[in-house]
């Protein structure tokens, strides 16, 4: 269910929340399923539990999930999540500069594009 690398620049926190999230937007999570008690997940990644708290809220904040006081964490409809403008900004920028490191080996822009549009193609199928 989970991908931790410990040795990521990433701190476990945000891996938590890109994990969750991509297990959210790929449908492997359903909207209205229950997310694993903070306690069960900590336990289950090994990680502390302020960690996986942490993670919740913000998922909360950014609307992928939702919490029902005494009940749990639930997933929230994927066709209502926003992107937040900062992350937005920031994927833009590494696609960018993506983009433009296949420009510098010597493909032209017509290959670039048939290299991104066949790894976007690839992604879509894989989370099918």
């Amino acid at each position: 269910m989970f991908q931790l690398d410990l040795k990521s620049r990433k701190s476990i926190y945000e891996q938590v929340i890109d994990n969750l999230k991509e297990l959210i937007m790929t449908g492997r999570l359903a909207q209205g399923e229950k997310l694993p008690s903070v306690r069960e997940l900590s336990k289950t990644i090994t990680v502390n539990p302020n960690t996986v708290q942490k993670a919740y809220r913000e998922l909360e904040r950014q609307g992928y999930v939702y919490t029902t006081s005494g009940v749990g964490t639930f997933v929230a409809d994927r066709n209502e999540i926003r992107a937040d403008a900062r992350e937005l900004e920031e994927a833009k920028a590494a696609f960018d500069e993506a983009f433009r490191e296949f420009l510098f080996l010597g493909l032209s822009y017509e290959e670039s594009k048939a290299i991104a549009l066949e790894i976007m193609e690839e992604r879509r199928t894989s989370n099918d």
